[in-house]
C-alpha cells in the first residue's frame, strides 16, 4: 500500500499545479447555475407566466364588456324634384353629414353556471404550469446530478488509469536498470514499454471522456463558454443506502409530480364535461348604452339634429334544438373523463413498475459495491506483493501485468458500480418527488 500513496501522492501534487485556471464547483452550485441559466426551465418559467395570466375573472367571463364607438360621415348628393303642380326642383352638391357616438355594456348574466365552472378551470390550468414547471426542473436537477456524478466516475476512471501508467512506467524503470546491469533481457525491456504505450493510449481515450461529460455538464447549465473547465469539490460518489422501499412508495404516491399532472388532467377533463352541459341551461344577457349623434342637413326643413339618451334591454333565452350537438359533446366530453382516468391509472401502475424495478436494481448494486470494495482491497494488497516480487526477480513480467489488469478491473468495477447506484438512487427520489434534495 505503501507503493500506491507515493504515487497517489506525485499525481496530487501534478494536478495541483495544473489547475490554476479551473474552477471547483460543487453539486449544489452546479444546480443553482443550471436553474437560472437553463433554456428549457427558462421556458417552462414563461408558459407558467402565461397560465397565470389566464387566470383571472375577466378571463373566465366573470366582468361586463364595455365599448367605446365613434363614426363620422357624409353624403353629397344631387336632387331632382318635380311636385304635383308641376314645379321643378332643382339642388346641387347637398352636403350632409352624420356624426355619433355610443358607450355600450353587455354582460352575461347567467349561462347556465359556464363562467363559476371556467374559472375553476383556468385555477386548475394555473396549477398545471405550476406542475409543468416543476417537472422542468426535477428533470433538470435529476440530469445534473447524474452528470455531475458521471464527471467524477470518468475523473477517477482517468486517474487510475494514471496509476496503471505510473505502475508500467515504474516497471519499465526496473527492466531498464537490469537490462543495463545485465540481469535482464531486451525483450522483458520491449514488453514492458509496450504495456506503458497501451496504458497511455487508453489514459489519452479517457481523457477526452472526461472532457465530453465536461462540455455536457457546461451544456445542461446554459455556460456562456462551452469549454469552461470545470471541476467537481466532490471526488468520490457518495451513497445514501438507507432509502426503504415503503417510504419511498408513499411519497411517490403523494408527491410524484407526474402523477399529479395526470389527476390534473382528470379535473380538468371534468370542468370541460361541465362546461359542455350548460350549454343546455337558459341564458340571461343584459345590454345597455348611451348614444349620442348630430346631423347636418343642407336642404329641408331642419339645418341640424342632434339625439342623445341611452337605451337597455334584457334577452332572455335558451336552445330548444340543435340538432344534436349538445349531446354530442357531452358524450364526447365523458369519453375525455374517461380517457383521463384511464391515462392516471396507466401513468400510476407505470410509475409503481419503474420503483419495483429501480428499487431492486438499488439494493443489488449496494450489494455490489461491497463485494468490489473488498476485491479491490485484494488487489492493492496483490500488486504489492506483485510490485515487490517483481524487483527481487522472483516474478515474471506477464504475471505482474496480469496483476496489474486485475487491480484495474477491480477499480473501474467498483467505480462503475457506485455510479449505477447512485443513478438508481436519484430515479428513487424523482420518482417520490424527493429529487429537490439534492439542492
Amino acid at each position: 500500500m505503501n507503493f500506491r500513496k507515493a504515487i497517489l501522492n506525485v499525481l496530487t501534487l501534478c494536478m495541483v499545479t495544473g489547475l490554476h485556471a479551473q474552477q471547483h464547483l460543487s453539486l449544489q452550485d452546479v444546480i443553482s447555475i443550471g436553474l437560472e441559466n437553463n433554456y428549457s426551465i427558462r421556458i417552462a418559467r414563461n408558459n407558467q407566466q402565461v397560465s397565470d395570466n389566464n387566470y383571472s375573472i375577466g378571463h373566465a367571463g366573470f366582468l361586463p364588456s364595455v365599448d367605446l364607438r365613434t363614426q363620422y360621415s357624409g353624403t353629397y348628393n344631387n336632387t331632382d324634384r318635380t311636385d304635383v303642380d308641376g314645379n321643378q326642383t332643382a339642388l346641387r352638391n347637398i352636403h350632409n353629414t352624420v356624426a355619433n357616438a355610443n358607450v355600450g355594456l353587455g354582460w352575461t348574466i347567467f349561462d347556465g353556471f359556464r363562467v363559476q365552472v371556467t374559472y375553476d378551470k383556468l385555477a386548475a390550468l394555473k396549477e398545471m404550469g405550476e406542475l409543468n414547471t416543476r417537472i422542468a426542473i426535477e428533470n433538470l436537477v435529476a440530469n445534473l446530478t447524474s452528470e455531475y456524478f458521471n464527471l467524477i466516475q470518468q475523473q477517477r476512471l482517468l486517474n487510475n488509469l494514471k496509476f496503471a501508467v505510473d505502475l508500467s512506467r515504474e516497471r519499465v524503470r526496473i527492466d531498464e536498470e537490469r537490462f543495463l546491469l545485465g540481469s535482464g533481457s531486451k525483450l522483458q525491456l520491449l514488453q514492458a514499454e509496450v504495456f506503458l504505450n497501451a496504458d497511455s493510449s487508453r489514459m489519452t481515450r479517457q481523457e477526452e471522456v472526461v472532457r465530453a461529460s465536461r462540455i455536457r455538464l457546461n451544456e445542461l447549465m446554459a455556460m456562456e463558454d462551452l469549454r469552461f473547465n470545470l471541476q467537481t469539490t466532490d471526488t468520490i460518489i457518495p451513497l445514501n443506502d438507507i432509502l426503504i422501499f415503503e417510504t419511498i412508495e408513499r411519497s411517490a404516491r403523494a408527491y410524484n409530480t407526474a402523477l399529479q399532472l395526470a389527476q390534473k388532467n382528470k379535473t380538468i377533463a371534468e370542468f370541460d364535461r361541465r362546461i359542455a352541459s350548460t350549454q343546455a341551461y337558459p341564458y340571461v344577457h343584459l345590454s345597455s348604452a348611451y348614444a349620442f349623434s348630430h346631423n347636418t342637413f343642407q336642404s329641408g326643413t331642419f339645418s341640424d339634429q342632434q339625439t342623445y339618451g341611452m337605451n337597455y334591454g334584457i334577452t332572455l333565452g335558451i336552445n330548444l334544438f340543435d340538432g344534436f350537438n349538445q349531446r354530442r359533446r357531452v358524450s364526447n366530453a365523458t369519453i375525455a373523463v374517461e380517457n383521463s382516468r384511464l391515462r392516471y391509472e396507466d401513468t400510476e401502475n407505470s410509475l409503481m413498475s419503474d420503483l419495483i424495478t429501480t428499487y431492486n436494481i438499488y439494493l443489488n448494486n449496494l450489494r455490489l459495491v461491497q463485494m468490489e470494495s473488498q476485491n479491490l482491497g485484494v488487489a492493492y494488497e496483490t500488486l504489492d506483493i506483485a510490485m515487490e516480487r517483481y524487483r527481487l526477480g522472483d516474478l515474471s513480467g506477464i504475471e505482474l501485468r496480469e496483476v496489474q489488469k486485475n487491480l484495474l478491473e477491480a477499480e473501474e468495477r467498483l467505480v462503475s458500480i457506485q455510479y449505477q447506484a447512485k443513478l438508481a438512487e436519484i430515479a428513487l427520489l424523482h420518482i417520490s418527488g424527493r429529487i429537490l434534495e439534492y439542492l
